[in-house]
C-alpha cells in the first residue's frame, strides 16, 4: 500500500467538497469586512466641520 501516492480519481470526487468549503470561508470573510465597516461607520469619531 502506498500511503503517499496521488489517486486523481480521488481528487477529482473531492473537489466539490474542497470548493464549498472555499466559498463557505470567503462568505464569513466578506460578513466580518461588512460587520467591521458599520461598526466603524456607527462608532466611528466624528469629524468636525470647517465652516469656512
Amino acid at each position: 500500500m502506498n500511503l503517499l501516492g496521488f489517486n486523481p480519481h480521488a481528487f477529482i470526487e473531492t473537489l466539490p467538497y474542497m470548493g464549498k468549503g472555499m466559498l463557505g470561508i470567503f462568505i464569513v470573510i466578506g460578513i466580518i469586512i461588512i460587520c467591521a465597516t458599520i461598526l466603524n461607520k456607527l462608532t466611528g469619531k466624528k469629524k468636525p466641520k470647517d465652516d469656512k
